[in-house]
């Protein structure tokens, strides 16, 4: 049987999870076009919901850049969010332990900021061996760090990751045009437009 390339697989939601990264109060009116960042965001977390998707949410130092948007943060089971201190994620033992036990492989990350949380925590999930997906038009930085934006999506791509669209998200969940919910997904898709 030939090996499989990991960039060749496709999304399944019923092996994958949704990470969101740090969209915090104090963060995103600096992170560039961000209106359309959340948008597309939120399109995904109501996604996760209606495939019953797992999806987790990450605040970095909430005491000093305040918590999650209080629209996503209300998207999300309290159990489900997790409070770090370290840049990278994954590199907490106990978010480490959430993603082993929810039986997941796939893991689909979006959020902020691309060259530094979104980054080191995606390299670290990688590292723990999850087929990682990384929704480029959902992951933003800061508008004076768009090189370091493109940096850390290419590194990304060179460490495993495969890179797409939230559209291409949304129907690769959807699997096909007959699925119960492929109205929802059509409805988040054009609002998106």
């Amino acid at each position: 049987m030939p090996a499989t390339n990991p960039r060749a697989v496709r999304l399944d939601r019923d092996r994958s999870l949704f990470l969101v990264i740090d969209v915090q109060e104090r963060l995103v009116p600096h992170v560039q076009d961000h209106v359309a960042l959340l948008a597309r965001t939120d399109a995904l977390v109501l996604a996760a919901r209606r495939f019953r998707i797992p999806a987790f949410l990450t605040e970095h130092c909430p005491a000093r850049i305040g918590p999650a948007l209080a629209p996503m943060r209300a998207r999300f089971d309290p159990a489900n969010i997790f409070e770090k201190s370290r840049f990278g994620a994954a590199d907490h033992p106990e978010f480490a332990a959430l993603l082993e036990a929810s039986g997941r492989a796939q893991v689909v990350v979006a959020g902020m900021e691309a060259h530094v949380c979104v980054l080191q925590t995606t390299l670290g999930i990688v590292a723990r061996g999850f087929e990682t997906f990384v929704v480029s038009d959902a992951v933003g930085s800061r508008g004076v760090r768009q090189h370091d934006r493109e940096l850390a999506l290419q590194r990304l791509r060179d460490a495993g990751c495969t890179l797409l669209s939230t559209e291409t998200a949304l129907f690769e969940w959807a699997r096909d045009g007959d699925d119960a919910a492929f109205r929802d997904v059509l409805r988040w898709v054009k609002a998106l437009a």
